[in-house]
C-alpha cells in the first residue's frame, strides 16, 4: 500500500516545468507530478504514482505575481485553490480574468488559452487535474515561445524542452515554430459570465452539501458519480472524470468501493482510511490512490471543517 501514498512533503518538485520558465512572472514557482506526467516539458520532472488512472493528478506552487503564461490542452484542466488568491486570465490576448480563493474550483474549456498568477501576497498552492492518461502537449500563444527563446528555453519540433545555452539542436530535430496568426484565431474565447458556469465557489458550499452518514457530508463538483452512486453535479462539464467533496468535523463512512481508479487528497485535516485491516492517515496535501473493489472506511476527528477531495475516471 506505501506506494500508493504520496506524501506531499517527500515530492519533488520540478522548477523549471516548462519553456517559460525563466522568464519573470513564471520563474519563482514549483511543479508537482503526484499521479501521471502531467504535460511537464521537464523530461526529468518525478512522477510519485505513475500507473495510469485515466487523468493526471498534479500540483502548482508559486510566489507572489508568478504562475503560468497564456497556453491552451487537449483534455480537461481543473484547478482546485488549496491556498492564497489566484488570478485565472484567458483568451489568446489574456484581457479577461477572474480572481478565486482557497477552497474555490475551475474547469477550464478545451481548446482556449489560460495562465494563472498568485494574486496574493503570500506563497500559494493549487492542485491540478488534467484528464486522459496521456494529457496531450501544450499550445503556448506565440510571445511566450517568443520570449522564452530570448532566455534560452525553447521546445524541440517534438514539443521537448532544450536549454540552448547548454545544448545545441539535435541533428534529426529543429525548433517548434510559434503558431500562426490564423492558427491562433481557430481559438475559443469566452465571455466573464460564460466561465462563470465552470466555476464552483467555496463560500456556497452550504447550499449543496448532502448528508451521508455518521456526520459527513458530500459535495459533487464535477461528474455524476461517488462510490457507485449517482449525484447532481455543480459545474456541468464532460472532464472524463468525477470529482467529490467529502466534508466533515468528525465523522465516518464505512463501505465504500470504488470500481475505477480513484484517488483520495486532503485539502484540509488528517483523514483515516481504513482497507481491511490497514489504516493510513492521509494528511493536508498527501494523495492516497485507492485499490479497486475494496471496501473502505473513511473518517476524521477533528474542531474545524476538514476537506478530502476525491477523483475517480468517469
Amino acid at each position: 500500500m506505501v506506494e500508493r501514498i504520496a506524501r506531499f512533503n517527500e515530492l519533488t518538485p520540478s522548477t523549471l516545468p516548462f519553456v517559460e520558465g525563466r522568464m519573470e512572472g513564471h520563474k519563482e514557482r514549483k511543479n508537482y507530478s503526484i499521479v501521471g506526467p502531467g504535460v511537464a516539458e521537464d523530461s526529468q520532472q518525478s512522477i510519485k504514482i505513475s500507473k495510469p488512472h485515466g487523468y493526471n493528478l498534479g500540483a502548482v506552487s508559486a510566489n507572489p505575481k508568478n504562475g503560468s503564461g497564456l497556453h491552451s490542452h487537449t483534455t480537461a484542466e481543473v484547478f482546485l485553490i488549496y491556498s492564497g488568491t489566484w488570478r485565472f486570465y484567458w483568451g489568446a490576448d489574456g484581457k479577461n480574468e477572474i480572481i478565486l480563493n482557497q477552497g474555490d474550483i475551475i474547469s477550464m474549456p478545451t481548446n482556449m488559452f489560460r495562465g494563472f498568477e498568485n494574486a496574493g501576497k503570500e506563497q500559494g498552492l493549487i492542485f491540478v487535474v488534467l484528464g486522459n492518461d496521456d494529457p496531450g502537449i501544450i499550445t503556448w500563444v506565440p510571445n511566450v515561445l517568443i520570449k522564452a527563446k530570448e532566455t534560452g528555453l525553447a521546445l524541440l519540433d517534438d514539443n521537448s524542452l532544450i536549454d540552448l545555452k547548454q545544448n545545441e539542436v539535435p541533428p534529426n530535430r529543429k525548433l517548434l515554430e510559434p503558431i500562426t496568426n490564423e492558427m491562433l484565431r481557430s481559438f475559443d474565447n469566452y465571455k466573464k459570465n460564460e466561465i462563470e458556469k465552470f466555476v464552483y465557489r467555496s463560500k456556497n458550499q452550504t447550499n449543496h452539501e448532502i448528508d451521508l452518514n455518521n456526520n459527513i457530508k458530500l459535495i459533487q463538483i464535477i461528474g455524476n458519480n461517488f462510490s457507485n452512486k449517482t449525484y447532481k453535479p455543480l459545474v456541468l462539464h464532460n472532464t472524463g472524470f468525477n470529482l467529490s467533496i467529502l466534508k466533515a468535523k468528525k465523522g465516518f463512512i464505512e463501505n465504500l468501493t470504488f470500481n475505477k481508479p480513484t484517488v483520495l487528497f486532503s485539502q484540509k485535516g488528517n483523514w483515516k482510511i481504513k482497507i481491511e485491516d490497514k489504516e493510513f492517515n492521509i494528511y493536508s496535501k498527501d494523495t492516497f490512490s485507492i485499490p479497486l473493489d475494496k471496501k473502505i472506511t473513511i473518517s476524521v476527528d477533528n474542531n474545524e471543517d476538514c476537506f478530502l477531495n476525491c477523483v475517480s475516471k468517469a
